[in-house]
């Protein structure tokens, strides 16, 4: 059975390299490498490309078909590597990988920025009141925890409880900077008002970034207690270390700080000189039209350059870490 099998897959390879245009097709393996960061930022741009919005459940079905050809090594004649590579996209930006049941449009990673955009453009409103302001950090974080819960690691299921902790210290958090922060600027009494609208605009960013942190130190901090799995360099595992686990959660954290700074900090920059204009002062209904483009355009860029910073499986050296515990 091992031999036929391996014949049936290299007969599968051997009919998909008949295309030059695409690397060769591997099943489950990212179509870019993930050692360098272009290699990540492709391949997240892979992720969250928006046009898989559209795939309807026939061209879906054709997607996970064509792959189960694949590794059965069914596959008819001429298939490229290219058709391979977009039926795996499809599949995987729809359908979850442990469960294969579809995932909710709005919490896919490909509809984070189509389905976030309109969140981030809330954040930023100038002139915002106590209500709007808690109401538009609590949307940005319920949208975020359904994200992240809707793509959560099935293989080793997490009590709905450390959801929700992260969830209520992430609201709890943002809510309370924010309504602290715009407190304080406006008894700011040193403050023009022009600088003091300026200045609400940035309260979302260290809103944003220490809700993010919260929630990743309450959802992760038991790794920090029982350590994470270490793989060797063939990616045999080897035991947990308290340390990697020190590691990834540092580098998680700077992440999560990183992605909401263009997002949150850029737009305000841009519309506080765009306003400037003379067209935006002779047509101010268009200050909403335009801030949501700068907010998409901030939140597309920023999005995969975030998240390609580091790669997901970190390197640590052997003598910075402790035995690993088998």
């Amino acid at each position: 059975m091992a031999d036929t099998a391996t014949t049936a897959s290299a007969a599968a390879a051997s009919a998909a390299n008949t295309s030059t245009d695409a690397p060769p097709f591997q099943l489950g393996k990212p179509r870019f490498q993930q050692t360098s960061f272009y290699g990540r930022f492709r391949h997240f741009l892979d992720i969250i490309d928006p046009r898989t919005l559209f795939v309807t459940e026939r061209r879906l079905r054709e997607a996970v078909q064509l792959l189960e050809d694949y590794k059965h090594g069914t596959l008819r004649p001429g298939v490229t590597n290219e058709q391979l590579w977009s039926a795996q996209k499809i599949k995987q930006a729809i359908l979850h990988p442990d469960t294969n049941e579809k995932i909710f449009m709005p919490f896919r990673m490909s509809g984070y920025i189509p389905f976030g955009t309109p969140i981030v453009v809330g954040l930023l409103l100038p002139n915002q009141t106590l209500a709007s302001t808690v109401f538009w950090q609590w949307l940005n974080q319920s949208h975020n925890a359904c994200v992240n819960y809707a793509n959560r690691n099935a293989t080793k299921p997490s009590p709905a409880s450390k959801f929700i902790q992260g969830y209520l210290g992430a609201v709890i958090s943002a809510v309370s900077i924010a309504v602290g922060l715009n407190v304080l600027v406006q008894k700011a009494n040193k403050f023009t008002p022009a600088t003091r609208l300026l200045v609400q605009r940035f309260v979302p960013f260290p809103a944003v970034a220490s809700a993010n942190i919260c929630n990743v130190v309450l959802m992760r901090y038991g790794e920090l207690e029982e350590g994470i799995d270490v793989l060797d360099g063939d990616g045999n595992l080897v035991g947990s270390s308290k340390i990697a686990a020190r590691h990834a959660l540092l580098e998680t954290a700077l992440t999560r700080v990183v992605l909401p700074m263009p997002i949150l900090v850029l737009p305000p920059i841009v519309m506080s000189m765009l306003e400037k204009t003379a067209l935006l002062q002779a047509r101010p209904r268009l200050l909403l039209p335009v801030q949501s483009l700068v907010c998409l355009a901030a939140f597309g860029l920023a999005l995969p350059l975030a998240i390609s910073l580091f790669p997901q499986m970190s390197e640590v050296i052997r003598g910075s870490c402790e035995r690993p515990k088998s």
